[in-house]
């Protein structure tokens, strides 16, 4: 999602396309439009709260007309729903980058490092929008939840997979159990969840070797987490 932007002094406000002929095509003019309004109803999310968001304060940041906005969304709600889950897809296929099979246990431990710090640094380079989905998303009420839960199931998923391969070099782990796959969902979510509240999503990566360890031994074990930590 990287639209022009320019800053008007208010926040953010997206760039138009240019007026008059030009050769783009509708296609790429309705992309356009509708990846202004999503990083509109982010930033404004973000910075206002979901509450003090408008459809009219979101077309006007964005620069598109209501029409327009009506043309891909049913109301505020729809708009921000389609924002998370955008931003669910693209955080997601970054991290599944780092998923393939490792030959030895330091590269799989590399290979896990890669993603958790992918993940965080996804969200500390985005400060807006990781308040928009930690901290306002229960507003926007049960469609925003369903939305998440559908992302933590895609989480669990790849944590489950985590588990498996680490096995090959961890044959004494025991089976991992549903319930820590989920806990290490949402410890995941919370830790960083907590960092955004507390106005410090700048630093959040400074809570990579923690984190690294609670999800290491949920998934994998005690044996697992010590040496990460060690090393």
């Amino acid at each position: 999602m990287n639209p022009k932007v320019k800053d008007g002094g208010d926040g953010w406000s997206g760039e138009p396309l240019p007026r008059g002929r030009h050769k783009l095509s509708r296609e790429a003019v309705r992309a356009s439009q509708r990846e202004r309004l999503l990083r509109a109803m982010g930033e404004l999310v973000g910075e206002h709260g979901y509450e003090a968001t408008t459809v009219p304060k979101v077309v006007a940041a964005a620069r598109v007309s209501s029409n327009t906005f009506y043309s891909f969304f049913r109301d505020k709600t729809d708009c921000f729903i389609a924002l998370c889950e955008q931003l669910g897809d693209e955080l997601f296929a970054q991290i599944t980058a780092f998923s393939s099979g490792a030959a030895s246990p330091a590269e799989a431990l590399e290979n896990f490092n890669a993603g958790l710090d992918t993940y965080l640094r996804w969200w500390q380079d985005r400060p807006a929008l990781a308040r928009a989905y930690f901290v306002e998303l229960p507003a926007a009420g049960a469609r925003a939840v369903e939305e998440r839960e559908r992302q933590y199931e895609r989480f669990a998923a790849l944590h489950r997979d985590v588990a498996s391969r680490a096995r090959r070099f961890f044959p004494d782990a025991p089976p991992v159990r549903e319930v820590e796959v989920r806990a290490a969902v949402i410890v995941m979510t919370e830790l960083v969840a907590d960092e955004v509240r507390a106005g410090r999503v700048a630093e959040v990566t400074a809570i990579a070797p923690d984190l690294r360890y609670l999800l290491l031994k949920l998934l994998v074990g005690d044996e697992a987490a010590r040496l990460a930590a060690a090393a």
